[in-house]
C-alpha cells in the first residue's frame, strides 16, 4: 500500500472474486485492513460467471466467506463467442479463449465499479504472476514490461490495483491452507494449455539456475516504471 501507493482515504473497491485462492486472501486481507479506518476505504467483491466455461465456484460458498467478512457480494453472468475473425490481429487473439473470458470479465467489471461508483479496482495478482507476465511479453512480443501494482486509466475515472504484488505465490498457498480455503469445484479446462504454463516452467528452471532471479527481474520493472503506469 505505501510503495505504490494503492489505497487513499474515500476509496471506494471492488475485488475481482474468482474463487480461487489469490483472490479470496485479496478479499480477506482488504476487507480487514479497511477495519482499521486509516486510510479510510470500503470493500465490494464481484464474481463473473462465465456460462460457457467449465469453470466453477461454490457460489453459496464465496457468498459466506463475503458474509463473514462483512462484504457485499455481487454476482453477473456473461460468455463469449469464438466466431469467425473480422481480421489477422482477431484470429490471433482468438486462438487463445482465455483472451476473450478476460477481456469479458474485465468489462462486467468496469461496469459494475462504475455503477456502484468504484474508484477502483482490486485484482489478485501475486508477485509470480507480474513476473512470469513480464517474461511472456518479452518472449512473445518483444517488449518489457507486465501488469502494474497500480494502472490509471484515462477514459474512465477508474484505477487498477494489484495488493499482492510482493506476495510469492508460495506463501499464498501455505496460508490458503492453514485457513482452510476451498477449492474451485471445477477447474478452467484452457489452465494448462498457454503459454502461461510455458512460461512457469521456464521461470522455474530460471530460479534453479539463480534463486535470486526473482529480485532481479522486479528491481528491473521497478527501475524501468513499470509497476506504475497510465493507459
Amino acid at each position: 500500500m505505501a510503495t505504490y501507493h494503492l489505497i487513499e482515504d474515500d476509496d471506494r473497491i471492488l475485488v475481482g472474486l474468482s474463487g480461487g485462492k489469490d483472490s479470496l486472501l485479496l478479499l480477506e486481507l482488504l476487507a480487514k485492513r479497511a477495519k482499521i479506518k486509516h486510510p479510510q476505504f470500503s470493500v465490494e467483491a464481484l464474481h463473473v460467471r462465465m456460462e460457457n466455461i467449465q469453470y466453477e465456484t461454490d457460489t453459496s460458498y464465496l457468498q459466506q466467506f463475503c458474509d463473514g467478512l462483512g462484504v457485499r457480494l455481487h454476482v453477473r453472468n456473461t460468455r463469449f463467442e469464438i466466431g469467425s475473425p473480422a481480421n489477422a490481429r482477431d484470429a490471433r487473439r482468438q486462438k487463445q479463449p482465455c483472451f476473450l473470458c478476460s477481456w469479458m470479465r474485465r468489462k462486467e467489471m468496469f461496469n459494475l465499479a462504475q455503477e456502484l461508483g468504484c474508484n477502483k479496482i482490486a485484482l489478485g495478482h501475486h508477485q509470480d504472476d507480474i513476473l512470469h507476465t513480464a517474461l511472456m511479453n518479452l518472449t512473445f512480443q518483444g517488449r518489457f514490461g507486465s501488469m502494474p501494482a497500480r494502472l490509471k486509466m484515462r477514459k474512465m475515472p477508474l484505477t487498477i490495483i494489484r495488493p499482492l504484488c510482493m506476495i510469492e505465490e508460495q506463501d499464498i498457498k501455505n496460508y490458503a491452507e492453514l485457513e482452510g480455503y476451498q477449492k474451485q469445484q471445477k477447474l478452467c479446462p484452457y489452465e494448462t494449455d498457454s503459454h502461461r504454463t510455458d512460461i512457469k516452467r521456464l521461470y522455474e528452471e530460471i530460479e534453479r539456475m539463480n534463486p535470486e532471479a526473482r529480485y532481479s527481474i522486479w528491481n528491473a520493472l521497478n527501475a524501468d516504471n513499470k509497476l506504475i503506469e497510465e493507459t
